[in-house]
């Protein structure tokens, strides 16, 4: 007798690490209870992700009970296509040629006998839920900021609350169920003043679509943004699922010269620095850096990352002199495994842009944060970071401020995140919040649950095919159902 086909979900992600690597790791949970999941983004850059992380996709990679394999598309523009660093040009590219590509997959699928059951996309390719519905496949969407940021998004579609604006720029906002942010703790793309406007409407998409998504999967925990996410679940289906890391969180032992070096140091000795795969500071502020480290001597890890080729920045200088007087003490690398290295004894802090995978992945492993935010959601995650789930120290809030921050400031904020009765206080509430991860994500936990219920909706659909006629009955995939 033939088993039965696995029920199939289809993930579609933006070209970037930071939305690629969320969606892949829910996509291996999902594959873990008995799915078939295809993830699919730009081949660019699905064949970079593939070399850097050993990937081979060209066959199903076995996880658990089921499978994840990859299936990549064209753009449209040759790989070294410079237009791609145009933001809304890219996007209106990948807009019209990705809805041809994919919704040639879908059919392809279904003709082959593995239909898609359900479609996940990411906060940037809302088109996708549009193409889902076209099809009559129910959609997901996974968001990859906060619960926090994602209010603040709402409420700023609606125009339920006054925001900054070009009158009143310096004006307070006051959410339900958040925090009182200040002008420049707001998601900066949403200030009067933002460079980013593009990013605004881009970020603000999936919030003019909320309808089409059956549910909102959120990378947080239920215990980290308890009355946010109790709060936003009377306006629309949210089921946080994360952290998404934990789930599948690395186990590798192969050697790497980051752990290698932090075996070598004491237990809750080192700073690990890293800003990141997008930020990248001024040459100011890393001398700032340098000269804070000099003068408290705590052995450090930097990752020091080359800038976007496309970018005309210049590699960060050190100072000469500097690597020869830290000797040991410290090390600078252009790459660390971050997972293995936050898990590791040494580390006692995490000097961090905030963006939200490094704020899971900080609070997960019980590592308080020297929040260094620049732009964007980080602003709004080290309020939360530093004042609600109290890890954090603040060393800025973000270009808003528009200053270099100067060595004097940056070594008080080391030292308080490593030494004395604060930095304490920090490590047990980092660790608090370690152990209700934990918990979230065995058997049973609130994220597995939740992910379990969502499994379950989906495979109500399991035999689904795909058809051009919109109104296929979704028995089973509303929010009423869970």
């Amino acid at each position: 007798m033939r088993p039965e086909p696995l029920v199939h979900v289809f993930l579609v992600s933006f070209p970037g690490h930071g939305h690629v690597n969320p969606l892949l790791r829910l996509g291996k949970r999902l594959a873990s209870k008995g799915l078939l999941v295809t993830l699919s983004t730009p081949k660019f850059f699905g064949e970079q992700m593939a070399k850097t992380d050993n990937l081979d996709t060209d066959k199903p990679i076995p996880v658990g009970d089921g499978f994840v394999r990859f299936e990549f598309f064209h753009d449209g523009w040759d790989e070294d296509d410079t237009r791609r660093v145009i933001f809304d040009q890219y996007m209106h590219q990948l807009e019209l040629v990705g809805k041809q590509e994919v919704t040639a997959m879908l059919k392809k699928h279904a003709e082959q006998n593995r239909p898609v059951a359900c479609l996940i996309n990411n906060p940037f390719i809302t088109w996708a839920a549009d193409l889902a519905e076209s099809l009559g496949i129910p959609s997901a969407l996974l968001w990859v900021q906060s619960c926090a940021c994602f209010a603040t998004y709402y409420h700023y579609h609606r125009g339920s609350v006054p925001f900054p604006s070009e009158t009143d720029p310096e004006i307070d906002v006051q959410l339900p169920s958040m925090p009182v942010l200040k002008h420049d703790q707001v998601p900066s793309c949403l200030h009067p003043s933002t460079v980013h406007t593009f990013l605004r409407t881009l970020i603000l998409s999936p919030f003019k679509k909320l309808e089409k998504p059956f549910c909102v999967l959120m990378d947080t925990f239920e215990e980290l943004e308890l009355e946010i996410v109790e709060y936003m679940s009377k306006f629309c289906p949210i089921k946080t699922v994360g952290p998404l890391f934990k789930h599948n969180q690395v186990t590798d032992t192969k050697a790497d010269e980051c752990i290698e070096w932090l075996d070598s140091k004491p237990a809750s000795s080192v700073m690990y620095i890293s800003f990141g795969t997008v930020v990248y500071l001024k040459q100011e502020q890393v001398d700032e850096i340098v000269h804070a480290l000099l003068a408290t001597g705590i052995p450090f890890l930097w990752v020091m990352k080359p800038p976007p080729k496309w970018s005309g920045l210049r590699l960060h200088a050190l100072p000469q002199g500097f690597l020869e007087k830290v000797g040991d003490n410290g090390k600078v690398v252009q790459w660390s495994p971050q997972e293995r290295v936050l898990t590791h004894p040494s580390v006692s802090c995490f000097v961090s842009h905030c963006g939200w995978n490094s704020t899971m992945e900080a609070l997960s492993s019980g590592v308080p944060i020297v929040a260094f935010p620049q732009w964007g959601d980080q602003v709004t995650n080290a309020v939360y970071l530093v004042d609600v789930f109290k890890t954090g120290v603040r060393i800025c809030c973000g270009e808003a401020g528009n200053r270099i921050i100067p060595k004097e400031e940056v070594e008080k904020c080391f030292r308080e995140a490593t030494m004395g009765p604060k930095a304490s206080k920090l490590k047990i509430n980092a660790l608090k919040w370690k152990a209700a991860a934990d918990a979230a994500v065995v058997d049973g936990g609130s994220s597995d649950t939740n992910i379990q219920a969502f499994i379950d909706a989906v495979k109500k659909r399991g035999t689904s095919t795909i058809t051009n006629h919109p109104n296929i009955d979704a028995d089973g995939m509303n929010s009423a159902n869970w």
